[in-house]
């Protein structure tokens, strides 16, 4: 399907948010810039853009598959997603299956610990106070969801864990924890944002090699990220 692209609604560390001549939807396009430290680490790894749409093309498509609503419509081009306009919540959902990161330095948890079953965090989108952990009582008190869509966003972001750890096990490779961001549209609670290396913590099963941003973080080559992106772009796009 055509669309004629309009004005810049938004522009973000990584995507640029466009308008649409179809009111609901816009078209979100994956820039090749690379960030941490919540944007005082920059750099620019040209071709990332390409591999995280095609990556998060893929992993929203198979959530549709198994029944778990997203912003989702179709790729645009090789760097954008055509996705439903969503009034977003301003909460990031992270979902643990293993322990790494913030949460071995926040709670007495020894790294590599698996949840069984998995751990469910909030952390509201603030840059000025540092993105803090919330709680479910939070959320609502600070009227950002309502009791039961709290409940819809823990139950939807269990389920895409399920779907997404299965599947990419299937590819040799362990989903450590993700990062879902969600919004509504017309009373529905849906998964938006995106859904690949930047969010994801992926290692290679049989190596443990690091597959996500995590390298860039802990201070490998531009070169040696890519390349880690390109092998989770193969082994779930291209297989």
């Amino acid at each position: 399907m055509s669309y004629k692209i309009g004005e810049l609604i938004a522009s973000g560390k990584t995507k640029l948010v466009y308008s649409l001549d179809n009111p609901s939807l816009v078209l979100l396009k994956f820039k090749d810039d690379v960030t941490a430290l919540d944007g005082k680490k920059r750099d620019v790894i040209v071709g990332k853009g390409v591999l995280n749409a095609g990556i998060s093309a893929k992993l929203f498509q198979l959530l549709k598959e198994s029944n778990i609503d997203n912003h989702y419509v179709e790729m645009y081009d090789p760097t954008s997603l055509v996705v439903e306009k969503l009034e977003m919540i301003p909460v990031e959902v992270v979902c643990r299956n293993i322990a790494t990161g913030s949460i071995v330095k926040r709670l007495p948890i020894s790294e590599g610990t698996v949840f069984d079953p998995p751990i469910v965090e909030f952390f509201l989108k603030d840059d000025a106070r540092g993105d803090p952990m919330i709680t479910e009582s939070h959320m609502t008190a600070l009227k950002l969801a309502s009791k039961s869509e709290v409940e819809k966003i823990v139950e939807m972001a269990l389920k895409a864990n399920e779907v997404l750890k299965s599947f990419l096990a299937s590819k040799g490779l362990t989903l450590i924890d993700f990062k879902l961001e969600f919004g509504r549209r017309n009373g529905r609670i849906i998964i938006g944002d995106e859904l690949d290396p930047d969010c994801m913590r992926i290692r290679d099963t049989s190596t443990g090699r690091i597959l996500d941003k995590d390298l860039y973080r802990k201070g490998a080559t531009l070169e040696e990220v890519k390349r880690a992106y390109e092998e989770v772009y193969r082994r779930i796009v291209e297989a």
